[in-house]
């Protein structure tokens, strides 16, 4: 269920060239004038403003560029992802909060954001640097009906294809490096974390974890990153507004999942390796022991197929892939 808060801020939305009264915001929302009203004050305080006149009613004058729950559903143009959300200034793991969320029941397309992580990780539990309002650190919940545990692991994928978009539609071309992250010019702008929670043949919720590098500058990554990762910022040569890169990506990620869902991953695959990073060339596996392998693509399950020196072509669920 949408909140009052975030039916209110859609409503205004759509009235930014004219006045909406509080009448028939009172009527929209089934709340009072005085609800309206206390309303108004708090997106004052998240650094709207407001003119309100008489006779006329309320308009919004100045969005804000800082992140809030209020900022981030601001011109927000999704059906069910982020119509519940949650931000908060500093966490220790957007992915440890929704954990905590999604076992409260929080529904499906739930977002957790924040602007800072004291514990932001990636796959394998590696540290991921989560600078305070330079990027977007948030963890989408998942509900899917009509998904398998076998293949929740390609919702990794999806997001991948779907990000991707974002940056093109940001001026940056990107790569897509398997299993989970996002490349420009061979650096890492993001990393995905899928984590589950299922029992025998159900899913009862899915983690989508997102950490985009934004508007750093090189010096805001420690030094031990920064030849190793990029920022938007970096590739683009402007800073971006963090609400409007939430929004555009949001909105990629809610199509590319209800694609997903609907036709399965035939369709998303073929997306997926028309900008795979590396394809058709060499690589280097790492698992009991390391071997060259030639890239030759994905499978339906979202495994990576690759082909030995000897023209032996096998799967791979699970390595350390060196690029």
């Amino acid at each position: 269920m949408e909140s009052n808060r975030t039916k209110l801020i859609q409503l205004l939305s759509n009235h930014t060239d004219d006045y909406i009264s509080g009448e028939q915001l009172s009527t929209a929302l089934g709340i009072s004038r005085t609800a309206i009203w206390k309303h108004m004050n708090d997106l004052k305080k998240d650094g709207y403003e407001i003119e309100a006149v008489r006779n006329k009613g309320y308009r919004i004058m100045k969005v804000p560029t800082e992140l809030s729950a209020a900022s981030l559903q601001w011109g927000l143009k999704t059906k069910w992802l982020g119509k519940h959300l949650i931000h908060r200034n500093s966490v220790d793991s957007t992915q440890y909060l929704a954990h905590d969320e999604a076992r409260n029941g929080a529904p499906h397309g739930t977002v957790i954001i924040a602007d800072h992580q004291t514990k932001g990780r990636g796959r394998l539990r590696r540290p991921w640097h989560s600078a305070d309002q330079h990027g977007l650190w948030f963890t989408i919940i998942l509900r899917p009906s009509r998904l398998e545990p076998k293949d929740a692991t390609q919702l990794t994928l999806v997001a991948a294809v779907a990000l991707a978009e974002t940056y093109r539609n940001f001026g940056v071309e990107v790569k897509i490096k398997w299993p989970n992250d996002v490349f420009s010019n061979h650096l890492k702008l993001t990393g995905i974390l899928t984590e589950m929670q299922a029992e025998q043949d159900q899913i009862d919720y899915i983690l989508l974890g997102i950490g985009m590098n934004i508007n750093q500058s090189k010096d805001d990554f420690p030094a031990e990153l920064r030849e190793k990762v990029t920022s938007l910022k970096l590739e683009s040569g402007k800073t971006s507004d963090l609400n409007v890169v939430f929004h555009d990506v949001a909105r990629q990620i809610e199509e590319k999942y209800d694609t997903f869902i609907e036709e399965g991953f035939e369709r998303i695959k073929a997306e997926w390796e028309k900008q795979a990073y590396q394809l058709n060339e060499w690589i280097t596996v790492k698992k009991k022991e390391s071997f060259r392998a030639k890239f030759l693509g994905i499978e339906n399950d979202g495994a990576l197929r690759i082909e030995d020196e000897f023209g032996k072509q096998s799967v791979l669920y699970s390595a350390e892939i060196i690029w």
